[in-house]
Protein backbone atom coordinates (compact mmCIF):
# COMPACT_ATOMS: atom_id res chain seq x y z
CA UNK A 1 0.00 0.00 0.00
CA UNK A 2 1.30 3.55 -0.88
CA UNK A 3 2.79 5.56 2.40
CA UNK A 4 0.49 8.28 3.41
CA UNK A 5 1.85 11.86 2.91
CA UNK A 6 1.11 11.83 7.01
CA UNK A 7 -2.29 12.27 7.56
CA UNK A 8 -5.77 9.92 7.42
CA UNK A 9 -7.51 10.65 4.26
CA UNK A 10 -4.42 12.40 2.36
CA UNK A 11 -3.57 11.02 -0.87
CA UNK A 12 0.08 8.78 -1.15
CA UNK A 13 3.31 10.48 -1.03
CA UNK A 14 4.93 10.91 -3.74
CA UNK A 15 8.72 11.94 -4.00
CA UNK A 16 9.53 14.02 -6.51
CA UNK A 17 11.26 14.02 -9.54
CA UNK A 18 14.11 15.39 -10.46
CA UNK A 19 15.95 16.86 -13.38
CA UNK A 20 19.14 16.30 -15.16
CA UNK A 21 21.63 19.06 -15.35
CA UNK A 22 23.00 20.04 -19.00
CA UNK A 23 23.93 22.64 -20.99
CA UNK A 24 21.75 22.05 -24.32
CA UNK A 25 18.72 21.89 -25.62
CA UNK A 26 17.84 18.01 -26.87
CA UNK A 27 16.98 17.28 -30.60
CA UNK A 28 14.12 17.32 -31.82
CA UNK A 29 12.25 20.02 -30.05
CA UNK A 30 9.15 18.82 -30.98
CA UNK A 31 9.68 15.93 -28.54
CA UNK A 32 10.03 18.14 -25.42
CA UNK A 33 8.10 20.74 -23.71
CA UNK A 34 9.85 23.85 -22.00
CA UNK A 35 9.16 25.55 -18.95
CA UNK A 36 10.24 28.50 -16.88
CA UNK A 37 13.10 27.87 -14.32
CA UNK A 38 12.10 29.91 -11.34
CA UNK A 39 14.88 29.79 -8.68
CA UNK A 40 12.63 28.84 -5.93
CA UNK A 41 12.14 25.80 -3.33
CA UNK A 42 10.90 22.79 -4.86
CA UNK A 43 7.32 21.60 -2.27
CA UNK A 44 4.96 18.64 -3.51
CA UNK A 45 1.12 19.82 -2.07
CA UNK A 46 -1.26 16.85 -0.72
CA UNK A 47 -5.03 18.02 -1.26
CA UNK A 48 -7.83 16.54 0.61
CA UNK A 49 -11.54 17.91 1.19
CA UNK A 50 -10.16 21.14 1.98
CA UNK A 51 -6.74 20.34 4.04
CA UNK A 52 -3.55 21.22 2.46
CA UNK A 53 0.18 19.53 3.34
CA UNK A 54 3.45 20.91 1.48
CA UNK A 55 6.37 19.19 1.55
CA UNK A 56 9.92 19.82 1.17
CA UNK A 57 12.01 17.60 -0.59
CA UNK A 58 13.05 16.40 2.74
CA UNK A 59 9.53 15.70 3.96
CA UNK A 60 9.33 18.64 6.00
CA UNK A 61 5.73 20.48 6.11
CA UNK A 62 5.87 24.24 5.08
CA UNK A 63 2.21 25.08 5.41
CA UNK A 64 3.34 26.96 8.75
CA UNK A 65 5.97 28.93 6.87
CA UNK A 66 4.16 30.07 4.05
CA UNK A 67 0.45 30.50 5.28
CA UNK A 68 -0.71 32.54 2.03
CA UNK A 69 -0.53 29.15 0.13
CA UNK A 70 -3.60 27.98 2.09
CA UNK A 71 -5.52 29.12 -0.65
CA UNK A 72 -4.63 26.26 -2.30
CA UNK A 73 -6.95 23.89 -0.89
CA UNK A 74 -9.81 26.29 -1.19
CA UNK A 75 -9.21 26.60 -4.49
CA UNK A 76 -9.10 22.76 -4.96
CA UNK A 77 -12.55 22.40 -3.00
CA UNK A 78 -13.46 18.99 -2.17
CA UNK A 79 -11.02 16.88 -4.86
CA UNK A 80 -7.71 15.30 -3.66
CA UNK A 81 -4.59 15.63 -5.68
CA UNK A 82 -1.17 15.55 -5.57
CA UNK A 83 0.94 18.89 -7.08
CA UNK A 84 4.29 19.37 -8.34
CA UNK A 85 5.62 22.78 -8.04
CA UNK A 86 8.20 25.21 -6.53
CA UNK A 87 7.61 28.66 -3.58
CA UNK A 88 8.95 31.91 -5.09
CA UNK A 89 9.37 35.52 -4.18
CA UNK A 90 8.95 38.14 -6.50
CA UNK A 91 10.56 41.51 -6.83
CA UNK A 92 10.16 43.77 -9.65
CA UNK A 93 8.00 41.11 -11.37
CA UNK A 94 11.01 38.61 -11.47
CA UNK A 95 11.66 35.70 -8.93
CA UNK A 96 14.58 36.57 -6.36
CA UNK A 97 15.97 34.01 -4.23
CA UNK A 98 17.37 36.71 -2.13
CA UNK A 99 13.82 37.37 -1.14
CA UNK A 100 12.69 34.15 -0.58
CA UNK A 101 15.59 33.67 1.86
CA UNK A 102 13.73 36.04 4.44
CA UNK A 103 11.30 33.85 4.59
CA UNK A 104 12.77 30.62 4.01
CA UNK A 105 14.13 29.83 8.15
CA UNK A 106 11.02 31.61 9.23
CA UNK A 107 8.99 28.30 11.07
CA UNK A 108 6.37 30.67 11.75
CA UNK A 109 6.09 34.08 9.85
CA UNK A 110 3.76 37.46 11.40
CA UNK A 111 1.54 38.98 9.53
CA UNK A 112 4.23 41.90 8.40
CA UNK A 113 6.49 39.44 6.60
CA UNK A 114 4.21 37.60 4.80
CA UNK A 115 2.84 41.37 3.68
CA UNK A 116 6.42 42.62 2.68
CA UNK A 117 7.47 39.03 1.13
CA UNK A 118 4.82 37.43 -0.25
CA UNK A 119 5.30 33.69 -2.26
CA UNK A 120 3.67 32.41 -4.55
CA UNK A 121 3.29 28.51 -5.68
CA UNK A 122 3.90 27.58 -9.07
CA UNK A 123 2.33 24.74 -10.34
CA UNK A 124 4.13 22.66 -12.71
CA UNK A 125 2.81 19.07 -12.67
CA UNK A 126 -0.24 16.54 -11.30
CA UNK A 127 0.46 13.03 -10.06
CA UNK A 128 -2.57 11.75 -8.53
CA UNK A 129 -6.15 13.05 -8.62
CA UNK A 130 -9.59 12.13 -7.00
CA UNK A 131 -7.99 8.33 -6.25
CA UNK A 132 -6.39 8.35 -9.68
CA UNK A 133 -2.34 7.96 -9.68
CA UNK A 134 -1.13 9.60 -12.40
CA UNK A 135 2.76 9.21 -12.66
CA UNK A 136 2.27 6.90 -15.19
CA UNK A 137 0.81 9.16 -17.55
CA UNK A 138 2.69 10.88 -20.18
CA UNK A 139 3.69 14.29 -19.24
CA UNK A 140 1.57 16.12 -21.94
CA UNK A 141 -1.37 14.12 -20.26
CA UNK A 142 -0.80 15.22 -17.37
CA UNK A 143 -0.28 18.80 -18.22
CA UNK A 144 -4.02 18.54 -19.77
CA UNK A 145 -5.28 17.20 -16.44
CA UNK A 146 -3.42 19.95 -14.63
CA UNK A 147 -4.73 22.99 -17.02
CA UNK A 148 -8.47 21.96 -16.81
CA UNK A 149 -8.21 22.27 -12.62
CA UNK A 150 -9.58 25.04 -10.97
CA UNK A 151 -6.37 26.47 -9.91
CA UNK A 152 -5.02 30.04 -9.83
CA UNK A 153 -5.02 32.98 -7.28
CA UNK A 154 -3.19 35.63 -5.70
CA UNK A 155 -0.82 32.61 -4.45
CA UNK A 156 -1.21 29.71 -6.85
CA UNK A 157 -0.54 29.84 -10.41
CA UNK A 158 -0.20 26.86 -13.14
CA UNK A 159 3.24 28.11 -14.85
CA UNK A 160 2.77 27.62 -18.69
CA UNK A 161 4.60 25.12 -20.97
CA UNK A 162 5.76 25.15 -24.33
CA UNK A 163 5.72 21.88 -26.51
CA UNK A 164 8.74 22.72 -28.84
CA UNK A 165 9.45 25.90 -27.67
CA UNK A 166 12.80 25.17 -26.25
CA UNK A 167 15.13 27.59 -28.15
CA UNK A 168 12.85 30.47 -28.12
CA UNK A 169 11.72 30.08 -24.32
CA UNK A 170 15.22 29.93 -23.42
CA UNK A 171 15.88 33.49 -25.11
CA UNK A 172 13.01 34.78 -23.31
CA UNK A 173 14.46 33.51 -19.87
CA UNK A 174 17.93 35.29 -20.95
CA UNK A 175 16.38 38.55 -22.23
CA UNK A 176 14.12 38.38 -18.78
CA UNK A 177 17.36 37.49 -16.39
CA UNK A 178 16.14 33.94 -15.05
CA UNK A 179 17.67 31.36 -13.59
CA UNK A 180 17.04 28.78 -16.92
CA UNK A 181 14.73 26.69 -18.63
CA UNK A 182 13.46 22.73 -17.71
CA UNK A 183 12.95 20.63 -20.97
CA UNK A 184 10.49 17.69 -20.40
CA UNK A 185 10.15 14.43 -22.40
CA UNK A 186 5.81 15.06 -23.68
CA UNK A 187 6.08 10.83 -23.36
CA UNK A 188 7.64 10.41 -20.55
CA UNK A 189 5.57 9.41 -17.17
CA UNK A 190 6.61 11.10 -13.86
CA UNK A 191 9.00 9.15 -12.14
CA UNK A 192 9.32 9.43 -8.12
CA UNK A 193 12.40 10.27 -6.21
CA UNK A 194 14.03 9.72 -9.44
CA UNK A 195 16.62 12.03 -11.42
CA UNK A 196 15.74 11.17 -14.17
CA UNK A 197 17.25 12.48 -18.29
CA UNK A 198 13.64 12.55 -19.17
CA UNK A 199 13.44 16.06 -17.50
CA UNK A 200 16.47 18.51 -18.29
CA UNK A 201 17.67 21.50 -16.53
CA UNK A 202 19.45 24.75 -18.35
CA UNK A 203 20.42 27.22 -15.95
CA UNK A 204 21.33 30.61 -17.26
CA UNK A 205 25.01 32.14 -16.17
CA UNK A 206 25.70 36.14 -16.35
CA UNK A 207 29.57 36.74 -16.57
CA UNK A 208 31.14 39.86 -15.46
CA UNK A 209 34.83 41.04 -15.20
CA UNK A 210 35.99 41.69 -11.09
CA UNK A 211 38.55 42.75 -9.35
CA UNK A 212 40.36 40.90 -6.96
CA UNK A 213 40.78 42.28 -3.29
CA UNK A 214 41.45 39.38 -0.78
CA UNK A 215 42.75 35.92 -0.78
CA UNK A 216 40.54 33.50 2.02
CA UNK A 217 42.81 30.09 3.10
CA UNK A 218 41.66 26.98 1.78
CA UNK A 219 40.62 24.01 4.11
CA UNK A 220 40.66 20.15 3.99
CA UNK A 221 42.49 19.31 0.43
CA UNK A 222 42.68 23.00 -0.25
CA UNK A 223 44.73 23.67 3.13
CA UNK A 224 47.61 25.62 2.20
CA UNK A 225 46.25 27.25 -0.57
CA UNK A 226 43.52 29.99 -2.07
CA UNK A 227 40.38 29.00 -0.48
CA UNK A 228 38.63 31.35 -2.04
CA UNK A 229 39.18 34.97 -3.62
CA UNK A 230 37.31 37.94 -2.38
CA UNK A 231 36.34 40.26 -5.31
CA UNK A 232 34.69 43.60 -5.75
CA UNK A 233 32.94 45.69 -8.68
CA UNK A 234 34.75 49.28 -9.39
CA UNK A 235 31.40 52.22 -8.35
CA UNK A 236 31.52 55.54 -7.62
CA UNK A 237 34.99 55.70 -7.96
CA UNK A 238 36.39 53.06 -4.80
CA UNK A 239 35.76 49.41 -5.18
CA UNK A 240 32.61 47.73 -4.02
CA UNK A 241 32.67 44.26 -2.38
CA UNK A 242 30.59 41.55 -4.28
CA UNK A 243 31.36 38.66 -2.35
CA UNK A 244 33.81 35.64 -2.47
CA UNK A 245 34.78 33.25 -5.84
CA UNK A 246 35.65 29.92 -4.65
CA UNK A 247 35.04 27.49 -7.08
CA UNK A 248 35.84 26.54 -11.14
CA UNK A 249 39.40 26.72 -9.99
CA UNK A 250 42.14 23.76 -11.59
CA UNK A 251 45.11 23.19 -9.37
CA UNK A 252 47.48 25.17 -12.16
CA UNK A 253 45.10 28.19 -12.21
CA UNK A 254 45.44 28.39 -8.46
CA UNK A 255 49.31 27.86 -8.54
CA UNK A 256 49.16 30.39 -10.75
CA UNK A 257 46.98 33.09 -9.47
CA UNK A 258 49.68 32.57 -6.25
CA UNK A 259 51.77 34.12 -8.10
CA UNK A 260 50.11 36.88 -9.19
CA UNK A 261 48.99 37.75 -5.83
CA UNK A 262 51.91 37.06 -3.78
CA UNK A 263 53.73 40.69 -4.51
CA UNK A 264 50.37 42.76 -4.33
CA UNK A 265 49.92 41.45 -0.25
CA UNK A 266 48.54 44.57 1.69
CA UNK A 267 47.58 45.85 5.31
CA UNK A 268 44.31 46.51 4.92
CA UNK A 269 41.06 45.97 2.49
CA UNK A 270 41.08 47.52 -0.44
CA UNK A 271 37.15 47.76 -0.70
CA UNK A 272 35.20 51.35 0.37
CA UNK A 273 32.70 49.87 2.05
CA UNK A 274 32.12 47.12 5.12
CA UNK A 275 32.51 43.35 4.14
CA UNK A 276 30.86 40.95 6.20
CA UNK A 277 32.70 40.11 9.84
CA UNK A 278 32.39 36.12 8.42
CA UNK A 279 34.20 36.32 5.28
CA UNK A 280 36.89 38.95 6.22
CA UNK A 281 38.22 36.33 9.17
CA UNK A 282 41.83 35.17 8.07
CA UNK A 283 41.84 37.32 5.23
CA UNK A 284 45.30 38.38 2.76
CA UNK A 285 44.31 41.63 1.21
CA UNK A 286 45.98 42.30 -1.81
CA UNK A 287 45.97 45.58 -3.67
CA UNK A 288 42.91 45.53 -6.71
CA UNK A 289 44.95 45.14 -9.63
CA UNK A 290 44.08 41.63 -10.77
CA UNK A 291 41.10 41.26 -13.02
CA UNK A 292 39.20 38.12 -13.41
CA UNK A 293 36.02 36.50 -14.93
CA UNK A 294 33.27 35.38 -13.18
CA UNK A 295 30.30 33.76 -14.06
CA UNK A 296 27.14 34.31 -11.45
CA UNK A 297 23.27 33.19 -10.68
CA UNK A 298 22.32 36.86 -9.88
CA UNK A 299 23.16 39.92 -8.06
CA UNK A 300 21.71 40.14 -4.43
CA UNK A 301 20.10 43.70 -3.27
CA UNK A 302 23.00 44.13 -1.29
CA UNK A 303 25.43 43.44 -4.07
CA UNK A 304 26.58 40.16 -3.73
CA UNK A 305 27.29 37.70 -6.82
CA UNK A 306 25.59 34.44 -5.83
CA UNK A 307 27.11 30.89 -6.71
CA UNK A 308 29.97 32.87 -8.23
CA UNK A 309 32.43 30.68 -10.08
CA UNK A 310 36.03 31.60 -11.41
CA UNK A 311 35.96 31.42 -15.61
CA UNK A 312 38.98 33.33 -16.42
CA UNK A 313 41.72 35.60 -15.88
CA UNK A 314 42.10 38.60 -17.80
CA UNK A 315 44.32 41.16 -17.73
CA UNK A 316 45.88 43.35 -14.66
CA UNK A 317 43.60 45.73 -13.94
CA UNK A 318 43.60 49.88 -13.24
CA UNK A 319 44.11 50.03 -9.29
CA UNK A 320 41.32 51.78 -7.28
CA UNK A 321 42.92 52.78 -4.39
Amino acid sequence: MAESAGGAGFPPRIPPMLAVATTEIPEPESSWAAEFKWDGVRAVAYVSAGRLRLLSRNDRDMIRAYPELAELARQAGTRDMVLDGEIAAFTGGRPSFAALQRRMHVGAPGPQLVASVPVTYLVFDIMYLDGQPLIGEPYARRREILEAQPLGGQHVHVTPSFPGGGQAVRAVSIRDGLEGIVVKRLDSPYQPGRRSPAWLKIKNRRVLDVIVGGISPGRGHRAGQIGSLLVGIPEGGGLTYAGRVGTGFTQPVLQGLERLLAPLRRDSPPFSGPIPQAQARDVTWVEPRLVIEVSYAERTPDGILRAASFQGLKSPGTSTG
